[in-house]
Order: C-alpha cells, then sequence, then structure tokens
C-alpha cells in the first residue's frame, strides 16, 4: 500500500532533505502514458511548488501529431495557452538509475482559474474515482501487466526477436510459468526488483508467460490512482533496466508475429465506507451489484475499446485461440472469457477485464472499466447468463479495428458523460490522426500478396 497517500508539502520536502536531492523530475502522463515535463533545481521546484506546460502536451498522440483542424479545437484553445502543474506529494519517487540524487514527482494539471484540465488522463480518473465517492463506493484494484523482453532493434522494418539470456541462447519455444525461463534474465530482473524497492513500487509476482521472452508483473491491489502512478512508473522503469542490460522491454499488444499479445488484465472491487466488499451479501453469496457491475462492463466494453485498445497494432492480439478474447462473455474461473470472476472468498470477490491490452493507458484504461461497472450499478444493468464453456467458440463481439472503435465511443453517450465529453472529443481526434498515419504505410504482407496477383 502506498506510505504516502496523505503526503503533504511540507512531508515531500522532508523527504527530499533526508535524500539530499538536487533535481527534480516533474512529470505529468500524456494521453499514451508517456512522461512529459520539465527537469527542475531543486530550489526552483520548492520555491514554485509547479511548473507551466502547453495544455496540448498531454493532447497528442503517439506520433507527436495534432489536427490542423476540427472539434478537437472546440477544446484545445488555438492559442496554445498554459496548463498550471501542481506536484501531488504523494507521488514523490527516487530516480534510482540517476548519477546524482534525483526525484520524480507527477503532477496534476490545473486551468489558470484552478480547475482540473478534464482531458488530461489523471483528471480523468480522477473524475471518475470521485463519482464513485458521491456513492459512499471506494474502488480497489490490481493489474496484471504483460511485456515482452526483445533484442535491441534499431531498425523498424526488421521483426523483432527474443533476447539472448544468461545461457547465451535466446528463447525459441513457449515457457509458460517456468522457472529457469525466468532466471534467464536473472541480472535483469535483480536490478528492477532493486529500482521498484528503491521506488517504492508495491510489485507482486513475476512469471513467464507464454510467448517468447515474455513475462508478467502483479501489482498488489490499491486504490486506482495509486496504481494507475505506479503502472507508469513501472512502465519506465523496466524500459531504462532493459536498456541498461542491452535489450528492449516493450508493452505493444502484439509486438511478435505469432506470438500471444500482451495484456494489462485488471482485478476490480468496490468496498463501502465500512471497508466491506459491496459485490458480496452478508451470507457470502454475490450481490446485486457484483452482477450489475458485469453487466455494466458487458453493455460498455465494446463502446471503451478505443480506450482499452487504442492503437492499430492493439487489434491484432484479439483473436481467437490467443490467449486474449473475442467477446464479452462472462465466467467464474474462466480464462477464455474477456470478464473473468475468480475464485475467492466472500471478502476478496472481484471481476477481472481480461479485454485490456499492456499498450492502454494506466490511467485511462482504468478510468474506463470503473465508468463502465459504475454505470452497470447506477442502471442496474443485469448480466446475460454466465458462460461455463469455451468462449472462443461463441461470435466476436468486440470491435475489430481502431476505426471500428472510435465510432462506437463517439456515439456512446453515457460513457462521455463519466469520462468527460472533452476528453472523448480530444481522445478520439488525437486517434483518428495515428489511424491516419498508419494508413499511408505499406506494409510486407501487402507488397507479398498484393503486388503481382491483384
Amino acid at each position: 500500500m502506498n506510505t504516502r497517500q496523505h503526503f503533504t508539502f511540507s512531508d515531500l520536502e522532508h523527504w527530499l532533505n533526508e535524500r539530499r536531492v538536487t533535481e527534480i523530475e516533474c512529470l505529468v502522463p500524456d494521453l499514451t502514458g508517456v512522461a512529459r515535463g520539465k527537469i527542475l533545481p531543486r530550489q526552483k521546484f520548492t520555491e514554485d511548488r509547479g511548473m507551466r506546460l502547453p495544455e496540448a502536451v498531454v493532447a497528442m498522440g503517439v506520433t507527436g501529431e495534432f489536427p490542423e483542424e476540427g472539434p478537437y479545437y472546440d477544446v484545445i484553445n488555438p492559442t496554445d495557452r498554459d496548463m498550471h502543474l501542481r506536484p501531488d506529494p504523494a507521488t514523490v519517487r527516487i530516480v534510482p538509475w540517476a548519477t546524482d540524487p534525483t526525484a520524480q514527482v507527477i503532477h496534476d494539471c490545473y486551468d489558470k482559474d484552478g480547475k482540473m484540465v478534464p482531458f488530461a488522463p489523471r483528471s480523468v480518473l480522477r473524475r471518475v474515482c470521485d463519482l464513485y465517492a458521491a456513492e459512499g463506493w471506494k474502488p480497489i484494484v490490481a493489474p496484471e501487466l504483460e511485456f515482452y523482453l526483445v533484442a535491441r532493434n534499431t531498425d523498424p522494418d526488421m521483426p523483432l526477436k527474443p533476447p539472448i539470456g544468461r545461457s547465451g541462447r535466446a528463447e525459441t519455444s513457449r515457457q509458460a510459468y517456468s522457472i529457469d525461463a525466468v532466471n534467464e534474465f536473472d541480472p535483469l530482473f535483480e536490478d528492477v526488483y532493486s529500482y521498484c524497492e528503491q521506488m517504492e513500487l508495491n510489485v507482486d509476482t513475476l512469471i513467464h508467460e507464454i510467448g517468447a521472452g515474455q513475462m508478467e508483473i502483479n501489482f498488489f491491489h490499491d486504490h486506482p490512482l495509486q496504481l494507475a502512478d505506479e503502472v507508469f512508473f513501472f512502465k519506465r522503469t523496466l524500459r531504462e533496466a532493459a536498456m541498461r542490460h542491452n535489450m528492449f522491454a516493450t508493452f505493444m499488444a502484439k509486438p511478435i508475429a505469432g506470438e500471444p499479445g500482451s495484456a494489462m488484465h485488471i482485478h476490480q472491487s468496490i468496498v463501502d465506507a465500512s471497508g466491506q466488499n459491496i459485490f458480496s451479501n452478508p451470507d457470502g453469496t454475490a450481490s446485486k451489484a457484483f452482477y450489475w457491475y458485469i453487466g455494466g462492463l458487458q453493455k460498455y466494453i465494446p463502446s471503451a475499446m478505443a480506450l482499452f485498445a487504442p492503437y492499430v497494432n492493439s487489434y491484432r492480439r484479439l483473436s481467437r485461440f490467443t490467449a486474449a478474447p473475442i467477446n464479452i462473455q462472462w465466467g467464474t474461473d474462466n480464462r477464455t472469457v474477456g470478464i473473468r470472476s475468480p475464485v475467492a472468498s466472500p471478502a476478496a470477490r472481484r471481476i477481472e477485464n481480461r479485454v485490456i491490452g499492456a499498450d492502454a493507458n494506466p490511467y485511462v484504461a482504468l478510468a474506463a472499466t470503473l465508468a463502465c461497472g459504475y454505470l452497470g450499478m447506477k442502471h442496474q444493468i443485469e448480466p446475460t447468463p454466465e458462460c461455463k464453456g469455451d468462449a472462443y467458440l461463441g461470435d466476436y463481439q468486440l470491435p475489430r479495428s481502431l476505426g471500428e472503435a472510435l465510432e462506437k465511443l463517439r456515439n456512446e453517450k453515457a460513457l462521455a458523460e463519466v469520462l468527460g465529453e472533452s476528453f472523448v472529443t480530444v481522445y478520439t481526434e488525437i486517434k483518428e490522426i495515428e489511424y491516419a498515419e498508419f494508413m499511408k504505410v505499406i506494409s510486407p504482407w501487402e507488397r507479398e500478396h498484393l503486388l503481382l496477383h491483384v
């Protein structure tokens, strides 16, 4: 659990003094989950308690492009005005790989009138958590984050390959849950765990997943904002550690053809003011809120797919018999469905959203899955009957492309009301730009099969 959850600025100054910090990395997560911001000397950080950045910094795509016109500019001021960024003292962490004592602090985005910038990812998650708080509910989440280790690759035209481990050989076969396969990368993971310990990240289990070079890290359960911060920090940390060991770490949803994709499964439950899990009745049976939450996920996940699967690559993962869901069926202890209820005690009853990709922005993904469940409970949406067989034998119920997903998101007014209309506008406009950029690229498949045959 986050022991600095109620840090004040006074606590923050004491924390920085204890560690003799001389520089501060002032971070703000953008729409893709990339860390934007500035590096400030300690004294200037203390004097200013914040910084300014253009508001479009958190509202651009993975290519760094912006729309030239359209609804985007109904939200983003064309004069390129500043946001006022305020540090969240609870997020302060040391930067373990820095040469000089350096801290990193996540900032929230405000306008000149002191209102939160509604399209900043952290603002969106705060907005959804506030809706839960207004009902007397507190969401608890625990992400399971998959990723691939790959050999260094500086040529984007070349396919990715598994890295070389301690044995001097790369993996060529499936090694699910293999201890020895994880031990191949012991030097790297020793650094990762050391970095996480210094940063007070609450990582739990590390396992080898199905794919060659594919791993999974689990996080202890906590409040959504704290967990989104931890995933944000962990992605940055793992990439840094991997490069120091002459390899890359990637959270692409489908980085290697023929291998399973990477997900960010999110376990979620809700407790009331007394700390009781509202998914369970006093007698231990599943409550109406449990079923309504599932009903909300089933109804709104298809419209939220652009938030759970944010890139063209994301949809390569979601195919039949590839350890990724293709529909919104739900079931108990069933990994073929999109919405799984793990076997657990009544106090730990929870729901696992298995649709979300590892490439999703953790703030956006958590906000979206909680929004779906919130709408389910508020509108008492009943789920379909439980799937007790192989859900892969059923029909596709999810969008098959980013274009289709964006259309569904634009047309779902209930989600926009919960997440914020300005956020949905900015997000969909940015994703259209990314999709248009992708469509300019001709793939090897097209050259191979179309060049001389059509």
